[in-house]
């Protein structure tokens, strides 16, 4: 007998798989949405703490606010301890304010956006991340995307004016097998991944023989197991014509 596939291990959900919520610091989300209050009112807030979190690749920035409210937010590129905060949809335009993205003027880079108002933040969030505003049209505006994707959103969502903070993060290389083992272990990955085919057959669907046959899809309702390589593929192989 073998042992268990990954992906058995996985669904047991054992410690080695477990994600580990109790290094957290806490969701980076924007305030509960509140549109009378954020289209009237403009808040103005201070960075009290840059703090890192593990698993995640850029830093946290906690923000309390004049109301005594606090606020874990994703920090632009610049931004210090002690710096001013505003929210509110027309607040000023600068460094870290978080507005409404139908009021940003066309061109501008921001992070963070609602796809619709109050769910917090869902676009650009990872580090160096940014949208372009590309145009307003009626109650939608237009960004383009990191994957040069355009997309349209509400002109009532939120969004944080600047770069998201860590930019370059991805450019330096891992260099030893066990960085990379201490970055997986942050973000509960299991590392090293092991490919199917360069087992022996009794270790996995794919695994063995110096003729690889490759595997048929599997279907949806595979067991553990067995659901491995092509999961309910449409097509294999080459495309043709």
């Amino acid at each position: 007998m073998g042992k268990r596939l990954l992906v058995q291990r996985r669904g047991r959900g054992g410690s080695v798989f477990r994600n580990p919520g109790w290094k957290r610091i806490g969701p980076a989300r924007y305030p509960p949405y509140n549109p009378e209050e954020f289209k009237k009112k403009v808040k103005v807030g201070v960075v009290k703490e840059l703090m890192h979190e593990p698993g995640r690749g850029l830093p946290l920035a906690r923000v309390v606010f004049e109301d005594g409210s606090e606020m874990l937010m994703i920090p632009p590129e610049g931004l210090a301890v002690g710096q001013k905060i505003y929210y509110g949809a027309n607040a000023p335009q600068n460094l870290g304010s978080i507005v409404a993205i139908g009021n940003v003027p066309e061109g501008s880079m921001v992070f963070n956006v609602e796809i619709r108002p109050g769910d917090g933040g869902k676009l650009a969030r990872s580090n160096g991340a940014y949208v372009t505003v590309l145009a307003h049209s009626g109650g939608k505006t237009l960004i383009q995307l990191p994957s040069k994707k355009v997309k349209e959103v509400s002109r009532d969502s939120r969004v944080t004016i600047g770069i998201a903070a860590g930019g370059g993060r991805t450019e330096k290389p891992f260099l030893k097998a066990g960085k990379m083992h201490h970055w997986s272990k942050a973000k509960s990955f299991k590392y090293p991944t092991v490919r199917g085919k360069a087992m022996s057959p009794y270790a996995h669907p794919a695994g063995g023989g110096h003729h690889p046959k490759g595997l048929t899809p599997a279907p949806r309702n595979a067991p553990p197991g067995r659901k491995v390589g092509h999961i309910a593929a449409r097509r294999t192989g080459r495309r043709k014509g």
